[in-house]
């Protein structure tokens, strides 16, 4: 039966206080959450190539990644490597369970490691937590609730601006804050509503994100199989629960003493010893606390750890191969391979080429016949591109009528160009032509068009 963070009997929420914990796995999920912590605030402010190392402008329609820059045309790519990540999260759901939520997930990280740590030094403990919440209204109580959800709105306004530094940009999101108030109005606004957004999400909303509001929780119950390695209880070892006087005395009892500590330091209030529940999101603090009490009763440790159904049970003779496990393994190998195809093929330059409308053929003095075309070329780089534009074909030639030769970072042009044959050279009424953009001597794009003109014209 699923624990909730509702009363059953009144049909409200009940607030959860979860408990200090110590313990290695704590430690471990510390280095990893700090480290991505990092990681998300630097990330805005490092540059390759004088771009961000990240960046999702929706508003512009700019994505940067790891310096690269994509644009609308490349948004084939950009795709395809969301659907390599969301594969390669669903494939690690299917192998570890849901270990991204309680470790990776940046909610868990800013609640566990964040908030949470600010109300502890402020409020102390659960059991602090909870007397004070009971507590009437006193001058230390406002004191240290004020306090409280004071740098709550900080820490959410800070968060607020990474957040939106993702999106604009860092340069941009300077301006709106440095430049006067009336110029970025909308900007500042956006600013507020995401800190009241966070602010709301980690002072009052905080596991219910996780455990109705999330998708990716509610897929669980179709991922999770008897092969998929999850946080645990050993049953069969632990029951029948005992109380410690009682463990000692009558040796028919399990190992666990019944203390209730895995359910104190839960975030999402559960007890794992129910079964693997849709609401535990794998933050191993249940471990940590077992195994604790398990060395002071000189028991074997991980009571409580990282099993697979058919570990628990000892039902398998020999080993089922996990298919699902295989499909998306293959799955995400050709989703990579695909990425990184495009990846590789993608040019530096973007650019369309048609022939102008409402033109024909246009036959010259000088024994030619010429065709009008409009090109438009946009640079996907971080610097300025030199171009030139010229045909593949020999008997070919091209007279631009501007004189762009370069386009800066980010840039898009369009010109005209006519593309100019000798009348004898005419073979077919509509002949195929190669066209290059080279750029310091490389070939940067090919684009082809057709060229139109009466056969024998020349002769």
């Amino acid at each position: 039966m699923a624990a909730t963070t509702l009363s059953e009997n009144q049909g409200k929420r009940s607030w959860i206080y979860a408990k200090k914990v110590k313990g290695p796995l704590f430690t471990y999920r510390q280095y990893v959450g700090y480290l991505l912590l990092c990681m998300l605030i630097a990330a805005p402010f490092i540059k390759i190539n004088n771009e961000p190392l990240l960046l999702f402008n929706v508003l512009e329609r700019k994505f940067v990644v790891f310096g690269s820059v994509f644009f609308m045309q490349d948004l084939h790519i950009f795709v395809f490597g969301m659907l390599v990540a969301m594969v390669a999260i669903v494939l690690f759901t299917v192998v570890y369970g849901r270990v991204w939520c309680g470790w990776t997930c940046p909610q868990t990280i800013f609640m566990e490691l964040v908030f949470r740590r600010i109300e502890y030094w402020i409020e102390g403990d659960a059991n602090e937590q909870r007397k004070l919440a009971k507590s009437a209204y006193t001058t230390t109580k406002l004191i240290k609730k004020l306090c409280k959800h004071s740098l709550f709105f900080i820490v959410s306004f800070f968060i607020a601006n990474i957040f939106l530094s993702y999106i604009l940009g860092v340069e941009a999101l300077l301006k709106i804050i440095s430049d006067p108030v009336e110029q970025h109005i909308g900007g500042l606004a956006s600013i507020f509503l995401f800190s009241c957004l966070f602010y709301g999400v980690f002072a009052y909303v905080r596991e219910i994100v996780c455990t109705t509001i999330c998708p990716y929780g509610r897929l669980q119950g179709v991922l999770l199989d008897d092969q998929t390695i999850t946080v645990a209880y050993h049953y069969k070892r632990g029951e029948p629960r005992g109380k410690l006087n009682k463990l000692i005395e009558e040796k028919s009892t399990g190992d666990c003493v019944d203390c209730g500590l895995c359910v104190q330091v839960c975030p999402t209030g559960i007890d794992i010893r129910n079964g693997i529940q849709l609401e535990c999101v794998n933050c191993t603090a249940c471990i940590d606390a077992c195994d604790a009490v398990m060395e002071k009763i000189q028991k074997p440790k991980k009571l409580i750890g990282f099993y697979t159904s058919r570990d628990i049970d000892r039902l398998a003779l020999t080993k089922k191969k996990n298919t699902r496990a295989i499909a998306y393994s293959i799955v995400l190998v050709v989703l990579i391979v695909v990425f990184f195809g495009l990846i590789m093929s993608r040019s530096a330059i973007d650019g369309t080429l048609l022939r102008a409308k409402g033109t024909s053929y246009i036959f010259r003095d000088d024994g030619t016949v010429t065709n009008l075309y409009n090109m438009e070329l946009t640079n996907k780089t971080s610097r300025t591109l030199p171009f030139t534009v010229i045909s593949n074909d020999e008997h070919f030639t091209i007279q631009a009528l501007n004189n762009k030769h370069a386009l800066k970072k980010g840039e898009s042009v369009e010109f005209s160009f006519f593309l100019i044959a000798k009348k004898n050279k005419i073979r077919k009424y509509k002949t195929e032509v190669d066209i290059r953009i080279i750029s310091n001597g490389k070939d940067i794009k090919k684009m082809k068009t057709n060229f139109v003109a009466p056969v024998g014209a020349g002769q």
